[in-house]
């Protein structure tokens, strides 16, 4: 059960109108072994639903995507990644995967809706991990046996726990794919340390 640590930036809120312009992700083994990352830019068709605020968020310009493939030939490669990084034939199944990441639902919802918009089947199960979720309870966890935990299960709280940060002041996939797969090793590690009195 490999886990796919995926983070997507979009010119928008909502999949169908904006579109995913950058693909950001780690995948591991199923005892969070660190098999390969991806990173690409997809070049939106949609330009008129390109917004100020998600430049402000991502530090993707419109002009930053003007080489940018389009969308079929990114997930075409996204799956050509994944089965290579897992050693997987062509003909192999990617219904294994775990899905990972913060507020994961959405990026899935825009995931599924590109490959939807580009008539290519969707290749994934709909099996998930969402990092505010999990945290939640860890965080739970850890308050009713007296340790001290964030109240807020942002991206940035959570990581800041374990002493993670950002290395930039954007939102970069790659960067925040990376980020969110570190917060997901440590609390696996500490699921393997508590011990319920």
């Amino acid at each position: 059960m490999p886990y796919l640590v995926l983070d997507l930036e979009m010119t928008g809120p909502e999949p169908d109108y904006n579109e995913i312009i950058q693909i950001g992700a780690e995948i591991y083994d199923d005892e969070w072994k660190f098999r390969g990352e991806f990173l690409s830019n997809v070049y939106p068709e949609n330009e008129d639903a390109f917004s100020d605020h998600s430049e402000q968020i991502h530090g993707i310009s419109i002009d930053d995507l003007e080489e940018a493939p389009m969308a079929y030939e990114v997930l075409e490669e996204f799956e050509k990644w994944l089965r290579k990084s897992l050693f997987l034939r062509e003909q192999d199944s990617l219904k294994s995967i775990v899905i990972c990441g913060q507020s994961i639902i959405n990026d899935i919802n825009f995931l599924s809706y590109a490959y939807k918009k580009e008539k290519m089947p969707w290749p994934f199960s709909f099996r998930m991990l969402e990092l505010s979720s999990i945290s939640h309870y860890a965080f739970m966890i850890l308050e009713n046996n007296g340790k001290k935990a964030p109240r807020s299960h942002s991206l940035a709280n959570v990581a800041a726990y374990f002493g993670f940060e950002r290395e930039g002041d954007t939102h970069n996939a790659l960067e925040d794919a990376r980020l969110t797969a570190k917060c997901f090793i440590a609390l696996n590690d500490l699921a393997k340390k508590v011990v319920l009195r």
